[in-house]
Formats: structure tokens, C-alpha cells, sequence
């Protein structure tokens, strides 16, 4: 009996952290910001990372395995029930300024590791069943643009300046916030846009899954608001805005300062290992479904999270995804380490 899939299992500690602190008082209520970006990075100083790879049989075994398929789509019930309680009872329970703060702060995590997560494994994904539920989750962030930039414009531009979502060396990632954010969304209308045109469409269509996905957001954000009230939705807004923010946090130190070489002809060399940061720690990678193995899914982008591969080429993060969110908020003290980390990188490639 196959029991692997268990350790991804782990994840679902964040909604249940998160269900405790939406409903606990004072400090208690930051209960999941204390777990994610607290104890998990702690952790992880004494976790040696684990550059092991499955073997070729066992890999195409785990491969067809439903289960961690299952896993994947158990995290869409749990991700909108967990939303409905937070709207339906943010706006009930007595709270402080700083009980709300925590209370908001609580859903907002769980929109980024698990809702945009969760939906950007499943983007990936060939079937339409599961594109929908990537939508749907998007949806509890208010960020469905990400699904046509991150698959058609982030995977094709990766480690240029023509992708929104790769920061440059030097760059502070509060500025990167804004540059993402705004270019991305604009990126998302333009390929759209683009793909309408070779099929003699216009931008105003219904086919315009742009233009759909505005609607569909501004239907949730209506129904939050007739179902429960002004202030629940603008904490709903709060939350996925926190959400948005881990992703462009995560964006940013997923490519920071890697740039691919632009050839005579104008176009760049293909996307390879050493064109993403990667990292092997261990509680990093379950806690976020194998999205720190970001080298191998950006070399094979329809390579399943249960079977993503350590590379010896990729350039590797000092420390797990939380850890290295934190060390962005710092700019100075994150240029010193990483830029250490490239010149590192450029010694080997010279």
C-alpha cells in the first residue's frame, strides 16, 4: 500500500491553523503568520536539504498514482469552505484592531500557499476538469488573470525582460510588487487580445476569457457583499490581496537576477534548470506541494508536483521558500546573500 502520499498531507495544517486562529483572540490570532513564516524557517535551519530524485521505475509508479491527484482537488472544498466561514463570521465576532488584522492576515496565507499554489500546479494540467478548479481557486484570490500570464506569458519569457514576473538583479521587491502586478495583468489582456485576433475575433467577445474572468469576479465579489455585508467583503479583499502578495513575493525569488542569453536572431536560448532558483528543504516543498523544485518544473512544465527532479545545475536557495520571503523584506541584508549566490553561479559557468 502506497503511504508517500501522506507527507503531502502536511498542507492541510494551514486551514486548520488557520479555521483555530480566525476564531481565537489576540495575539493567538496571527496562529498561521506564526506557523508559515515563524516556525516553518526555524525548522528548517536544522533540516538538511534532500537533493535525492525517485528512480526511473518508481517515478513513472507515483506518476500515475490518483492520490496525489486527489490531494490536489481535496484543497478546493476545503480552500471556499474555509473562505465562507472566515465572511460569515469576520464581520460577527467581536474583534479588536489587531484581532482583525490577525484574523485577515490568517485567510490571506491560506489564500497564497494554498489557493494561488494549488491552482498553479493545476494550471499545468491537460485536463479541463482540473483548469477549472485552478480557476476556482484563483478565484478566492481575485487573481484569474494569473492562470493565461503565468502559462502563456511567464513560461514563455522566464528570465527575460519581457516577463513581468522575473525580477532583476537590484531590483527591491516592493517595487517588484507593482511591476508584476500591473505588467502582468496587462501582459494577460495582450495575449489574450493576440489569440483572438489570429481566430478574427475582437477584444469584447465572450470568448475573451479576460474579459469573462472580470466578470465572474466582480459576480463572487457581489455575492460576498449581498450575502454578508460591506465589511466582510473589504476583509475578503484584504485577504486575497495578501494572498496576490505572497505570489509576487514567491515570483520574485523564484528568478531573481537569472536572465537567459538573447541570441542574433532576437529570440533566447531555451528555458534550462540553471534559469530558476531551487530549493531542496524539505518542509518547504511539502508545506507547498514540490513548488520550491522550481528549476525541473520550468525546464518540463507538465511534470507533476510528486515527481519534480533535483537538477546540479539548477542554482540553489541557502534556505526553503519561507525563510528566503522573509530575507526579501530586508533588501540590503537579501542583495548581499544572493548576489554572493550569483557570482557563485557565474565562477562555475565561466
Amino acid at each position: 500500500m502506497n503511504v508517500r502520499f501522506l507527507k503531502y498531507a502536511i498542507v492541510f495544517v494551514i486551514p486548520v491553523v488557520a479555521y483555530f486562529s480566525i476564531n481565537a483572540s489576540g495575539w493567538w490570532t496571527f496562529g498561521t503568520a506564526l506557523l508559515v513564516y515563524g516556525l516553518l524557517p526555524f525548522l528548517e535551519l536544522f533540516f538538511r536539504a534532500n537533493q535525492k530524485n525517485l528512480e526511473e521505475a518508481e517515478e513513472e509508479l507515483v506518476a500515475r498514482d490518483r492520490i496525489y491527484d486527489y490531494l490536489l482537488y481535496l484543497v478546493v472544498p476545503v480552500q471556499f469552505a474555509l473562505l465562507f466561514y472566515f465572511v460569515s463570521t469576520i464581520g460577527v465576532i467581536e474583534s479588536s484592531g489587531l484581532e482583525l488584522a490577525g484574523r485577515i492576515l490568517s485567510m490571506g496565507i491560506t489564500c497564497g500557499a494554498l489557493g494561488i499554489n494549488v491552482a498553479h500546479e493545476l494550471g499545468h494540467r491537460k485536463s479541463k476538469f482540473e483548469r477549472f478548479l485552478a480557476k476556482a481557486l484563483l478565484l478566492t484570490s481575485m487573481y484569474m488573470h494569473f492562470y493565461i500570464e503565468h502559462n502563456r506569458g511567464h513560461h514563455k519569457n522566464v528570465s527575460t525582460h519581457d516577463d513581468p514576473s522575473s525580477a532583476r538583479r537590484g531590483e527591491w521587491v516592493f517595487l517588484f510588487w507593482f511591476r508584476s502586478m500591473i505588467m502582468g495583468y496587462i501582459s494577460s489582456w495582450k495575449i489574450e487580445a493576440a489569440q483572438l485576433k489570429k481566430k478574427g475575433k475582437g477584444p469584447l467577445s465572450l470568448q475573451n476569457e479576460m474579459l469573462r474572468f472580470q466578470i465572474t469576479q466582480l459576480a463572487f465579489l457581489g455575492l460576498i457583499y449581498w450575502g454578508f455585508g460591506f465589511m466582510p467583503m473589504a476583509c475578503f479583499l484584504l485577504a486575497a490581496l495578501i494572498g496576490i502578495i505572497q505570489l509576487e513575493t514567491v515570483n520574485y525569488i523564484e528568478h531573481y537576477g537569472l536572465s537567459r542569453t538573447q541570441k542574433e536572431s532576437g529570440q533566447y536560448e531555451r528555458v534550462q534548470p540553471w534559469h530558476s532558483w531551487n530549493s531542496n528543504h524539505t518542509l518547504g516543498r511539502l508545506f507547498l506541494f514540490e513548488l520550491s523544485r522550481h528549476s525541473d518544473h520550468h525546464f518540463l512544465a507538465s511534470r507533476k508536483y510528486q515527481i519534480l527532479r533535483h537538477h546540479e545545475a539548477s542554482p540553489q536557495m541557502p534556505t526553503g521558500y519561507p525563510g528566503m520571503m522573509l530575507l526579501s523584506m530586508l533588501p540590503p541584508l537579501w542583495f548581499m546573500v544572493m548576489h554572493k549566490q550569483i557570482a557563485r553561479i557565474s565562477k562555475v559557468e565561466n
